[in-house]
């Protein structure tokens, strides 16, 4: 198996993982003021470091390949996705993670980190099973293996 394969398999995994976390958190942890997350997320949190720059990564190689400056393609709209997409969701994920691993950080409250937490909990395992879903079925064969 490529290493191309391998990435996209990782990614799959890890959006599959957090995708059913998301789901099924809210029936075995019950949130409180001092202990908002499941303990689960902490372990999450380092793992979700890799998928994250895998997607940047991937979704920048696919965008310089698609930017031919013709005419807008779906394959052109699909990479700046999956490029801008990754960047958006990589700059909120690492500020609402360095808040979380250094309490003093206060630039916004609780509420607001909550509801962050949710659209990146939704919206990374969208983006990371679609660009998983690309690199599996041989997509971007102009990544070098």
């Amino acid at each position: 198996m490529d290493m191309k394969r391998i990435c996209g398999v990782s990614l799959v995994v890890m959006a599959v993982v957090v995708a059913v976390h998301t789901v099924v958190e809210p029936l075995y942890y019950t949130s409180t003021e001092e202990s908002p997350y499941s303990p689960v997320w902490a372990v999450l949190g380092w793992a979700m470091m890799l998928p994250l720059a895998l997607g940047v990564w991937f979704g920048y190689v696919r965008k310089k390949d698609a930017d031919s400056g013709g005419a807008v393609t779906r394959e052109f709209v699909a990479a700046n996705v999956h490029f801008y997409g990754g960047l958006f969701f990589g700059i909120m994920f690492l500020f609402n993670w360095f808040n979380q691993l250094a309490p003093t950080f206060t630039a916004v409250g609780n509420d607001t980190l909550s509801l962050v937490w949710i659209v990146l909990d939704a919206g990374l395992p969208l983006l990371w099973g679609s660009m998983g879903m690309f690199l599996l079925r041989g997509g971007g064969e102009q990544i070098s293996d």
